[in-house]
């Protein structure tokens, strides 16, 4: 008999619960009275407290459309993972004791940067771990696209395209923020599906002059409106060079803002120091904490294939026209 425990960890993903459907359908397919699943209930903590479940295979059914995870998720950082719990537990050790005591030929983690980091470790501590890559922003080492990633520029890119017609009726400045705190996947994949006219990303420090530059551009062309995708963690070149107390200090004294009526009025600023970018009404729209949690029937990423196929032919094209 061979027992499988599985958990999902961290924040909770499109995708979750049709990878464990895919993972128990293999197991199960053909030796289904030879594997044991074990269900461990809200990620690490359940694992460092011994809260697990049998499983079933026919749990495991109709889930493949449903959103969240039916184990439940939690967040057991990395870096505090070696420290004592509110109890005085040894995280580590409770983990490798709830493994044993199942008797666990493999524990299969799904999850992002810190669940895997977290794998990796119980893996040095002798456990056998297979894991599976979630995350929306896209960033793990080693994986092309990881589950939750095309979700989420599919509701992003659905956002922005309804902000389209607003944006334009009104004659505004549009940030569009998006989750992304060191990469810009997300932001990049559903900018260019969306037909944003500025995209911000943490790997690229951006000049402000050409931000504005840029909205002006726009405005001379009679274009009157501009939608800007901005990832979380876009920072200016002066910021990107700018000592941490310098920045602290620039936190301190810029303008609080007011939220009202979903507008925000008075200087915008984000942790890059965007502010007033034109002399023209700006909204923020706050998207970050959508893309987690809804689910979405469909995909952009032809449309992403599309814009840059576009891109390309235009460049083709450019040598014969002179």
């Amino acid at each position: 008999m061979i027992k499988v425990g599985i958990l999902t960890s961290g924040g909770d993903c499109q995708g979750l619960n049709g990878a464990m459907y895919g993972l128990v359908k293999g197991l199960t397919e053909t030796n289904k009275d030879k594997v044991e699943i074990y269900g461990i209930l809200d990620g690490y903590t359940g694992l460092i407290n011994g809260d697990y479940k049998k499983m079933k295979p026919e749990e495991f059914e109709n889930i493949l459309n449903l959103g969240g995870s039916i184990l439940g998720n939690s967040r057991q950082p990395f870096k505090k993972i070696n420290e004592p719990d509110e109890n005085g537990k040894d995280k580590v050790e409770a983990m490798k004791h709830t493994y044993k005591e199942l008797g666990l030929d493999c524990l299969v983690i799904l999850g992002g940067n810190g669940t895997h980091k977290t794998a990796n470790l119980l893996y040095k501590e002798g456990l056998n771990v297979v894991t599976l890559p979630k995350t929306i922003d896209n960033d793990l080492v080693g994986t092309d696209v990881s589950f939750g990633f095309q979700s989420a520029v599919d509701i992003a890119t659905n956002t922005i395209d309804c902000i389209h017609t607003t944006a334009a009726s009104h004659s505004r400045v549009f940030i569009v923020e998006l989750m992304g705190h060191k990469t810009g996947w997300l932001t990049l994949h559903a900018g260019i599906a969306g037909g944003s006219d500025v995209i911000l990303i943490p790997e690229i420090p951006y000049d402000l002059d050409k931000v504005v530059e840029a909205i002006n551009k726009r405005i001379n062309d009679k274009k009157h409106f501009t939608i800007l995708a901005v990832a979380e963690g876009a920072i200016s070149k002066e910021d990107a060079t700018a000592p941490a107390r310098v920045l602290a200090e620039f936190a301190k004294k810029a303008d609080k803002l007011e939220l009202k009526g979903g507008v925000v009025e008075g200087t915008y600023y984000d942790a890059a120091g965007i502010g007033v970018i034109a002399s023209i009404p700006s909204r923020d729209v706050l998207l970050g904490r959508l893309l987690g949690s809804m689910q979405s029937p469909i995909t952009n990423f032809a449309r992403v294939l599309n814009q840059i196929a576009e891109k390309n032919g235009e460049g083709a094209e450019a040598p014969a026209e002179a």
